[in-house]
């Protein structure tokens, strides 16, 4: 099994990430703080690179099985999947033979082809007489437009040689140029302006060919655009997951203690019903630019008060408070439902609306 890494609150939405040739995991640690407040993130290893042994894979379905190796050891049964260049060519692979396991697809300076096979064949072969060594030196020009970060050139240069040289025979045999209209997920593709591995035309022809695709375009990114400009490619990742706008949204009125209880109650059970409503009551409803979330607390109160959810009552009672109302304006709502809600339910309101203020010092 591949090297990995789990971070983020378990029982959270299942996100993988594939590195880039030569790098290890650690390629991913510029936006690792930020989806691991939305996402249970694993990151993994190629073979012969930072952890993993040099295992016999030599295609891209083969380095595609090994990622559902990982994913099945977790028991998920689809995921989120964000590549970067052959990182993104196994997350097309998976996409295309195996659809019903991806949610959505992130290509970061990635491909449908990687250029001329006979290239990567005579990479491998050096690779396997004389190691990595030789193609260090040339490395920092391709990855990075800015600074350059050592730690990912010495990943390169501790590479095992056959596991580098399998890599390089799985891009040779990968073309899904033919079949890109099959990925039907929502899919990211995103390309730094300066990258010149794969250059902005590999990315248009991805963005061209998959029918739920947007493109990003980086300016002063290189191949390694995630840490050239890890601001941007973390925005444009966040924008991309379908789950962290309203993860993000639902911290935001409901506090991160909340949240993070209800993620750790996470079961096989309610993951389903949890990314549900994390999707559409918070990232779909709650993010409209049509109200204000203080007229939506005002809206959520009223239709609890209605039906008689009272523990939803108090969480919102404390939503209403992050999100700007004063107790006298919450007093206002209840007061104001008890004549079209009636007496009985405002009683039993204004009970738990006095109990959370006094918790939380508002009342």
């Amino acid at each position: 099994m591949l090297h990995h890494r789990l971070d983020g609150p378990e029982g959270a939405v299942p996100l993988i990430l594939g590195p880039s040739l030569g790098t290890s995991l650690a390629v991913w640690e510029p936006q690792l703080p930020a989806l691991t407040r939305a996402f249970r993130v694993l990151r993994f290893d190629l073979p012969g690179h930072g952890g993993s042994a040099p295992l016999p894979a030599r295609t891209m379905e083969e380095l595609a099985g090994l990622v559902l190796e990982l994913a099945d050891a977790q028991e998920w049964e689809s995921f989120h999947y964000a590549g970067i260049s052959i990182g993104g060519a196994v997350g097309a692979t998976l996409a295309v033979h195996r659809p019903g396991r991806l949610r959505s697809l992130a290509m970061i300076c990635s491909s449908a082809r990687f250029g001329e096979p006979r290239d990567w064949r005579d990479r491998a072969e050096l690779v396997r007489a004389e190691g990595t060594a030789p193609l260090v030196p040339s490395a920092a020009g391709r990855w990075f437009a800015g600074p350059v970060e050592t730690r990912l050139l010495e990943d390169l240069a501790n590479a095992d040689p056959a596991g580098y040289a399998g890599c390089c025979d799985a891009l040779a045999g990968y073309d899904l140029r033919a079949r890109l209209g099959e990925i039907a997920v929502p899919t990211l593709v995103l390309a730094g302006r300066d990258d010149p591995a794969t250059p902005p035309a590999h990315a248009r022809e991805l963005a061209d060919g998959i029918p739920a695709a947007t493109l990003t375009e980086v300016p002063g990114a290189a191949h390694l655009a995630g840490v050239d400009r890890p601001e941007a490619v973390t925005a444009a990742l966040l924008a991309h997951l379908p789950v962290a706008a309203g993860m993000r949204v639902r911290r935001e009125v409901l506090g991160d203690a909340h949240v993070d209880r209800a993620v750790a109650g996470t079961t096989d059970l309610t993951r389903d019903f949890q990314d549900l409503i994390t999707r559409y009551a918070w990232g779909e409803i709650w993010t409209r630019p049509g109200l204000s979330r203080r007229t939506r607390s005002c809206i959520t109160l009223t239709a609890l008060l209605a039906h008689g959810h009272m523990e939803e009552l108090a969480m919102h009672v404390r939503a209403a408070v992050r999100n700007g109302l004063t107790p006298a304006e919450i007093g206002e709502v209840l007061l104001h439902n008890a004549i079209y809600c009636g007496v009985p339910a405002a009683n039993a309101g204004f009970a738990v609306a006095q109990r959370v203020l006094a918790e939380i010092g508002d009342g």
